[in-house]
């Protein structure tokens, strides 16, 4: 096999990594609002493939059956299914599923292997260059933390509520997730101030406050719809205290996004723990961060006492693409797990 399209089909994104003869080669990543309609997966299908030759396969793995557009998350997978490989008319399609790649008819027969298995996809292709290692993938929306062991991904749970119990998901992200979901009471003038259960606010505001959200990352709407600038991060952060943000100066908003940006960390710590606790691996070990979150993965390995690498550095790509490949590494993961059986 010698060029492979793969994507990663979420709820809010789309994504697409392609490989060319053993080399990653393009990276795209496209906002795809999926819960307003199956035309907007066409659109986005549509802007990602502009200026690309045709693809000679294409490897699939998704989120997006959990949208709301779906009335169950079988349907969903069956109608993203069905959906992308008309679209791909006679060109072959893989979907991965948590036993390996399967074909259309038999995606349609284990939707429950193909539902949010994205996860298990960048797992494996870690596992294909590193016997043992811990992959926190952080991204917009959630958090993937996955042991690695023996080149495989060593999974306790096959499902999302399972895996929420196991830690191995924390619906936690740097970017869509409301902030009224990560603290309910933040430090602020000298008191302990309770947030506001209202979307004024979301973990961008946070982390673009802190200076460390990548500009790229966020490609929705902000919760009031307006611009996203640090002054109107300020703002938005302000309403979820009930204040307004002229009230007090930029320093003391910045040690409030600091405040719960540090509690989003201690989360996805505890989860870790809770994760490695199951069959703890060799201190060497390495954190593999992917996402466009893993600057938080990179302070993991920190408080882990492990060496970190990001998965960009794993696989070969063209000059500049490592950061792009590890922002959508289960793009990446399924066109290159594809093309690692020819």
């Amino acid at each position: 096999m010698s060029r492979i399209f793969g994507w990663d089909i979420g709820g809010a994104h789309l994504k697409l990594g392609v490989v060319d003869s053993g080399t990653i080669v393009a990276m795209r990543q496209i906002a795809c609002p999926l819960w307003l309609g199956l035309d907007r997966l066409a659109d986005a299908m549509d802007e990602a493939l502009a200026g690309l030759p045709p693809a000679e396969f294409h490897a699939v793995t998704m989120t997006g059956e959990l949208a709301d557009l779906f009335s169950s998350r079988d349907d969903g997978v069956a109608q993203i299914a069905q959906a992308v490989t008309a679209r791909f008319g006679n060109e072959p399609t893989q979907f991965w599923g948590l036993d390996g790649f399967l074909s259309l008819d038999s995606a349609l027969e284990h939707p429950e292997s193909v539902a949010s298995a994205n996860f298990h996809a960048t797992a494996s292709l870690v596992g294909t260059r590193l016997p043992t290692a811990l992959l926190i993938d952080i991204g917009s929306t959630t958090t993937d933390i996955i042991r690695v062991i023996d080149g495989h991904a060593a999974i306790t749970a096959r499902d999302d509520t399972s895996r929420m119990v196991s830690g191995e998901l924390v619906y936690s992200g740097v970017v869509r997730t409301p902030v009224m979901a990560v603290v309910e009471s933040v430090p602020f003038g000298g008191q302990i101030i309770p947030v506001m259960a209202e979307h004024f606010a979301t973990m961008a505001d946070v982390h673009r406050l802190c200076g460390v959200l990548p500009g790229h990352a966020d490609l929705h709407a902000s919760a009031d719809g307006r611009g996203k600038s640090v002054d109107e991060s300020r703002v938005r952060l302000a309403r979820m205290i009930g204040r307004d943000a002229a009230l007090a100066d930029a320093k003391a908003w910045e040690e409030c996004a600091a405040a719960i940006a540090s509690a989003q960390l201690a989360k996805l710590e505890r989860a870790a723990r809770q994760v490695l606790s199951a069959e703890p691996l060799g201190g060497d070990a390495p954190v593999i961060g992917a996402g466009v979150g893993r600057f938080l993965a990179i302070e993991l390995a920190a408080r882990l006492r492990r060496p970190y690498r990001s998965i960009g550095e794993l696989v070969q790509a063209s000059s500049g693409l490592a950061d792009l490949v590890a922002d959508a590494a289960p793009a990446a993961a399924v066109a290159w797990l594809l093309a690692s059986r020819a």
